[in-house]
Protein backbone atom coordinates (compact mmCIF):
# COMPACT_ATOMS: atom_id res chain seq x y z
CA UNK A 1 0.00 0.00 0.00
CA UNK A 2 1.38 3.42 -0.98
CA UNK A 3 0.43 6.75 0.57
CA UNK A 4 2.11 10.07 -0.26
CA UNK A 5 3.24 11.43 3.09
CA UNK A 6 5.09 14.42 1.64
CA UNK A 7 3.30 17.58 2.69
CA UNK A 8 2.29 20.91 1.32
CA UNK A 9 2.11 23.86 3.72
CA UNK A 10 0.53 27.32 3.71
CA UNK A 11 1.07 29.93 6.41
CA UNK A 12 -0.78 33.26 6.29
CA UNK A 13 -0.72 36.32 8.55
CA UNK A 14 -3.41 38.97 8.16
CA UNK A 15 -3.19 42.67 8.93
CA UNK A 16 -4.20 44.00 12.34
CA UNK A 17 -7.36 45.59 10.90
CA UNK A 18 -8.68 42.26 9.59
CA UNK A 19 -11.28 40.29 11.55
CA UNK A 20 -9.97 37.70 14.00
CA UNK A 21 -9.38 34.45 12.13
CA UNK A 22 -10.65 32.49 15.13
CA UNK A 23 -13.92 34.42 15.04
CA UNK A 24 -14.61 33.12 11.52
CA UNK A 25 -15.71 29.86 13.12
CA UNK A 26 -15.48 26.16 12.37
CA UNK A 27 -17.85 26.28 9.39
CA UNK A 28 -15.55 28.76 7.61
CA UNK A 29 -12.53 26.53 8.16
CA UNK A 30 -14.45 23.42 7.12
CA UNK A 31 -15.06 25.10 3.77
CA UNK A 32 -11.40 26.06 3.40
CA UNK A 33 -10.24 22.56 4.30
CA UNK A 34 -12.74 21.04 1.86
CA UNK A 35 -11.13 23.06 -0.94
CA UNK A 36 -7.99 21.01 -0.33
CA UNK A 37 -10.02 17.77 -0.53
CA UNK A 38 -9.59 17.11 3.18
CA UNK A 39 -11.88 17.23 6.20
CA UNK A 40 -11.72 18.15 9.87
CA UNK A 41 -11.63 15.14 12.21
CA UNK A 42 -11.43 16.91 15.59
CA UNK A 43 -10.38 20.15 17.27
CA UNK A 44 -8.79 21.29 20.53
CA UNK A 45 -8.64 24.90 21.66
CA UNK A 46 -7.14 27.11 24.32
CA UNK A 47 -7.07 30.87 24.89
CA UNK A 48 -4.63 31.41 22.01
CA UNK A 49 -5.16 28.78 19.34
CA UNK A 50 -7.57 26.37 17.66
CA UNK A 51 -5.84 23.17 16.50
CA UNK A 52 -7.75 21.13 13.92
CA UNK A 53 -6.72 17.56 13.16
CA UNK A 54 -7.42 16.81 9.51
CA UNK A 55 -7.93 13.68 7.47
CA UNK A 56 -4.64 14.72 5.84
CA UNK A 57 -2.48 16.51 8.45
CA UNK A 58 -3.33 19.70 10.41
CA UNK A 59 -4.67 23.23 10.64
CA UNK A 60 -3.78 25.76 13.35
CA UNK A 61 -5.65 29.05 13.69
CA UNK A 62 -4.61 32.04 15.80
CA UNK A 63 -6.14 35.52 15.91
CA UNK A 64 -4.09 36.88 13.00
CA UNK A 65 -2.43 33.80 11.55
CA UNK A 66 -3.19 30.32 10.30
CA UNK A 67 -1.03 27.37 9.32
CA UNK A 68 -2.28 24.43 7.29
CA UNK A 69 -0.45 21.28 6.25
CA UNK A 70 -1.85 18.61 3.95
CA UNK A 71 -0.44 15.39 2.52
CA UNK A 72 -1.56 12.74 0.05
CA UNK A 73 -2.99 14.14 -3.19
CA UNK A 74 -4.60 17.15 -1.52
CA UNK A 75 -4.93 20.47 -3.34
CA UNK A 76 -3.68 22.92 -0.73
CA UNK A 77 -3.19 25.71 -3.25
CA UNK A 78 -6.96 25.65 -3.86
CA UNK A 79 -7.54 26.16 -0.13
CA UNK A 80 -5.04 29.04 -0.02
CA UNK A 81 -6.70 30.74 -2.99
CA UNK A 82 -10.16 30.27 -1.46
CA UNK A 83 -8.98 31.93 1.75
CA UNK A 84 -7.56 34.90 -0.17
CA UNK A 85 -10.81 35.26 -2.12
CA UNK A 86 -12.84 35.25 1.10
CA UNK A 87 -10.78 37.75 3.13
CA UNK A 88 -9.38 39.82 0.25
CA UNK A 89 -5.80 40.19 -0.94
CA UNK A 90 -5.41 43.49 0.91
CA UNK A 91 -5.95 41.71 4.24
CA UNK A 92 -2.98 39.39 3.67
CA UNK A 93 0.14 40.73 5.37
CA UNK A 94 2.32 37.68 4.77
CA UNK A 95 1.92 34.32 3.06
CA UNK A 96 4.34 31.44 2.62
CA UNK A 97 3.54 28.36 0.53
CA UNK A 98 5.87 25.40 0.87
CA UNK A 99 5.83 22.09 -0.96
CA UNK A 100 8.12 19.09 -0.77
CA UNK A 101 8.88 16.96 -3.80
CA UNK A 102 6.69 13.86 -3.85
CA UNK A 103 7.68 10.22 -4.23
CA UNK A 104 5.10 9.82 -7.03
CA UNK A 105 4.59 13.34 -8.35
CA UNK A 106 2.63 12.13 -11.39
CA UNK A 107 -0.27 11.23 -9.07
CA UNK A 108 -0.64 14.83 -7.92
CA UNK A 109 -3.29 17.03 -9.51
CA UNK A 110 -0.81 19.90 -9.91
CA UNK A 111 2.89 20.70 -9.79
CA UNK A 112 4.52 23.41 -7.70
CA UNK A 113 4.98 25.49 -10.86
CA UNK A 114 1.25 25.28 -11.56
CA UNK A 115 0.41 26.18 -7.95
CA UNK A 116 2.84 29.09 -8.12
CA UNK A 117 1.30 30.46 -11.32
CA UNK A 118 -2.15 30.54 -9.72
CA UNK A 119 -0.94 32.03 -6.43
CA UNK A 120 0.89 34.82 -8.26
CA UNK A 121 -2.37 35.82 -9.90
CA UNK A 122 -3.54 36.82 -6.39
CA UNK A 123 -0.39 37.77 -4.45
CA UNK A 124 3.14 38.77 -5.44
CA UNK A 125 6.32 37.23 -4.10
CA UNK A 126 9.45 35.22 -4.77
CA UNK A 127 9.90 31.46 -5.09
CA UNK A 128 12.91 29.25 -4.41
CA UNK A 129 13.95 25.63 -4.54
CA UNK A 130 16.05 24.41 -1.63
CA UNK A 131 17.81 21.05 -1.80
CA UNK A 132 19.11 18.96 -4.70
CA UNK A 133 16.75 18.53 -7.62
CA UNK A 134 17.60 14.81 -7.88
CA UNK A 135 17.10 14.20 -4.14
CA UNK A 136 14.81 15.43 -1.38
CA UNK A 137 14.06 19.08 -2.02
CA UNK A 138 11.49 21.73 -1.18
CA UNK A 139 9.88 24.66 -2.92
CA UNK A 140 9.12 27.87 -1.03
CA UNK A 141 7.08 30.88 -2.15
CA UNK A 142 6.93 33.95 0.11
CA UNK A 143 5.10 37.21 -0.44
CA UNK A 144 7.19 40.37 -0.71
CA UNK A 145 5.07 42.84 1.27
CA UNK A 146 6.63 44.49 4.33
CA UNK A 147 5.86 42.42 7.43
CA UNK A 148 6.53 43.25 11.05
CA UNK A 149 7.52 41.15 14.04
CA UNK A 150 9.14 38.40 12.01
CA UNK A 151 12.27 38.23 14.16
CA UNK A 152 10.17 36.79 17.02
CA UNK A 153 8.58 34.19 14.72
CA UNK A 154 10.43 30.85 14.86
CA UNK A 155 9.53 27.63 13.08
CA UNK A 156 11.50 24.37 13.09
CA UNK A 157 10.76 21.39 10.85
CA UNK A 158 12.25 17.89 10.95
CA UNK A 159 11.34 15.62 8.04
CA UNK A 160 12.46 12.00 8.28
CA UNK A 161 12.67 9.28 5.61
CA UNK A 162 13.15 5.48 5.69
CA UNK A 163 12.55 4.84 9.38
CA UNK A 164 13.48 1.43 10.76
CA UNK A 165 13.92 -0.52 13.97
CA UNK A 166 11.50 -1.38 16.77
CA UNK A 167 9.57 1.90 16.50
CA UNK A 168 9.04 1.45 12.76
CA UNK A 169 7.96 -2.15 13.27
CA UNK A 170 5.40 -1.03 15.87
CA UNK A 171 4.07 1.74 13.61
CA UNK A 172 3.48 -0.87 10.88
CA UNK A 173 1.90 -3.43 13.20
CA UNK A 174 -1.75 -4.35 13.60
CA UNK A 175 -1.61 -4.15 17.39
CA UNK A 176 -0.73 -0.47 17.73
CA UNK A 177 -2.87 2.13 19.49
CA UNK A 178 -2.89 5.92 19.66
CA UNK A 179 -1.82 5.76 23.30
CA UNK A 180 0.95 3.36 22.33
CA UNK A 181 2.27 5.76 19.68
CA UNK A 182 2.15 8.67 22.15
CA UNK A 183 4.23 6.62 24.56
CA UNK A 184 6.59 5.56 21.78
CA UNK A 185 7.20 9.20 20.86
CA UNK A 186 7.45 10.21 24.56
CA UNK A 187 5.12 13.13 23.97
CA UNK A 188 4.03 13.74 27.56
CA UNK A 189 7.63 13.68 28.82
CA UNK A 190 9.01 15.68 25.91
CA UNK A 191 6.34 18.39 25.91
CA UNK A 192 5.02 18.82 29.45
CA UNK A 193 1.91 20.97 29.80
CA UNK A 194 0.80 20.44 26.19
CA UNK A 195 -2.71 19.26 25.34
CA UNK A 196 -2.68 16.59 22.65
CA UNK A 197 -5.19 15.47 20.04
CA UNK A 198 -4.28 12.45 17.92
CA UNK A 199 -5.70 9.97 15.43
CA UNK A 200 -4.58 6.52 14.30
CA UNK A 201 -5.46 5.78 10.69
CA UNK A 202 -6.31 2.42 9.10
CA UNK A 203 -4.42 0.26 8.32
CA UNK A 204 -1.70 2.50 9.76
CA UNK A 205 -0.59 6.12 9.89
CA UNK A 206 -0.69 8.58 12.77
CA UNK A 207 -1.23 12.31 13.33
CA UNK A 208 -1.03 14.39 16.50
CA UNK A 209 -1.46 18.07 17.34
CA UNK A 210 -0.26 19.58 20.58
CA UNK A 211 -0.84 23.10 21.93
CA UNK A 212 0.28 25.05 24.99
CA UNK A 213 -0.56 28.74 24.95
CA UNK A 214 0.37 29.99 21.49
CA UNK A 215 2.96 27.22 21.03
CA UNK A 216 2.22 24.16 18.90
CA UNK A 217 3.73 20.88 17.81
CA UNK A 218 2.48 18.56 15.10
CA UNK A 219 3.68 15.13 14.00
CA UNK A 220 2.53 13.09 11.01
CA UNK A 221 3.67 9.54 10.35
CA UNK A 222 3.38 7.55 7.13
CA UNK A 223 5.21 4.35 8.10
CA UNK A 224 4.95 2.31 4.88
CA UNK A 225 8.24 0.46 4.51
CA UNK A 226 9.09 1.49 0.94
CA UNK A 227 8.05 5.14 1.33
CA UNK A 228 8.11 5.99 5.03
CA UNK A 229 7.88 9.66 5.95
CA UNK A 230 7.59 11.41 9.31
CA UNK A 231 7.22 15.15 9.80
CA UNK A 232 7.59 17.18 12.98
CA UNK A 233 7.01 20.92 13.22
CA UNK A 234 6.87 23.45 16.05
CA UNK A 235 7.10 27.16 16.80
CA UNK A 236 8.95 26.45 20.04
CA UNK A 237 12.39 28.05 20.15
CA UNK A 238 14.35 24.81 20.32
CA UNK A 239 17.60 26.64 21.11
CA UNK A 240 16.04 27.53 24.49
CA UNK A 241 14.09 24.31 25.01
CA UNK A 242 15.39 22.07 27.83
CA UNK A 243 15.26 18.87 25.74
CA UNK A 244 17.01 17.96 22.45
CA UNK A 245 13.78 17.44 20.55
CA UNK A 246 15.23 16.59 17.13
CA UNK A 247 17.92 14.30 18.54
CA UNK A 248 15.32 12.42 20.60
CA UNK A 249 13.04 11.85 17.60
CA UNK A 250 15.97 10.71 15.46
CA UNK A 251 16.97 8.25 18.16
CA UNK A 252 13.43 6.83 18.41
CA UNK A 253 12.62 6.58 14.70
CA UNK A 254 16.10 5.88 13.29
CA UNK A 255 15.58 7.40 9.80
CA UNK A 256 18.04 6.78 6.99
CA UNK A 257 17.97 10.45 6.04
CA UNK A 258 16.29 13.62 7.18
CA UNK A 259 15.81 17.30 6.38
CA UNK A 260 15.92 20.16 8.84
CA UNK A 261 14.25 23.42 7.83
CA UNK A 262 14.30 26.45 10.09
CA UNK A 263 12.67 29.86 9.88
CA UNK A 264 14.72 32.08 12.24
CA UNK A 265 15.86 28.89 13.99
CA UNK A 266 19.42 27.97 14.91
CA UNK A 267 21.13 24.74 13.87
CA UNK A 268 22.19 22.21 16.48
CA UNK A 269 23.20 18.67 15.50
CA UNK A 270 24.22 17.59 19.00
CA UNK A 271 22.87 14.11 19.71
CA UNK A 272 22.23 13.26 16.06
CA UNK A 273 23.21 9.72 15.00
CA UNK A 274 26.48 9.46 13.00
CA UNK A 275 25.71 11.18 9.71
CA UNK A 276 26.83 13.09 6.68
CA UNK A 277 25.44 16.50 5.82
CA UNK A 278 24.87 16.13 2.10
CA UNK A 279 23.95 19.76 1.58
CA UNK A 280 22.76 22.94 3.22
CA UNK A 281 21.73 26.42 2.22
CA UNK A 282 20.25 29.57 3.68
CA UNK A 283 18.30 32.47 2.26
CA UNK A 284 16.69 35.61 3.59
CA UNK A 285 13.19 36.64 2.62
CA UNK A 286 12.17 40.22 1.96
CA UNK A 287 10.43 40.37 5.36
CA UNK A 288 13.56 39.32 7.24
CA UNK A 289 12.97 35.59 7.70
CA UNK A 290 16.21 33.64 7.70
CA UNK A 291 15.39 30.28 6.11
CA UNK A 292 17.90 27.46 6.54
CA UNK A 293 17.82 23.99 5.02
CA UNK A 294 20.06 20.98 5.59
CA UNK A 295 19.81 17.40 4.32
CA UNK A 296 21.45 14.63 6.34
CA UNK A 297 22.11 10.96 5.69
CA UNK A 298 22.84 8.45 8.41
CA UNK A 299 26.06 6.45 8.08
CA UNK A 300 25.62 2.81 6.98
CA UNK A 301 21.89 2.77 7.62
CA UNK A 302 20.08 1.06 4.77
CA UNK A 303 20.40 -2.34 3.13
CA UNK A 304 18.74 -2.05 -0.26
CA UNK A 305 16.42 -4.83 -1.39
CA UNK A 306 15.84 -5.24 -5.14
CA UNK A 307 12.23 -4.62 -6.04
CA UNK A 308 10.66 -6.89 -8.66
CA UNK A 309 8.72 -4.92 -11.27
Amino acid sequence: MFFEGSEKKIEVTVIAQAPSLRSLGKTFWQEIVACANAEILSVISNADCDAYLLSESSLFVWERRFLMLTCGTTTLADAALAFIDKVGESAVEFACYQRKNEYLSHLQSSSFDEDLFRLREKITGNAYRIGHLDSHHHYVFCTDKPCYGVLEDTTSELLMYHIRGEAADYLRSTGQSAQGVRQLLRLEDGFPGFEFDDFLFEPFGYSVNGIKGDRYITIHITPQETSSYVSFETNLDLTLYPQPVFANLLQILDPGSWDVIGFNAGRDTKGYPPHLCLGSCSLSSEQGYNIEFSHYQQMCHEVLIPEKL
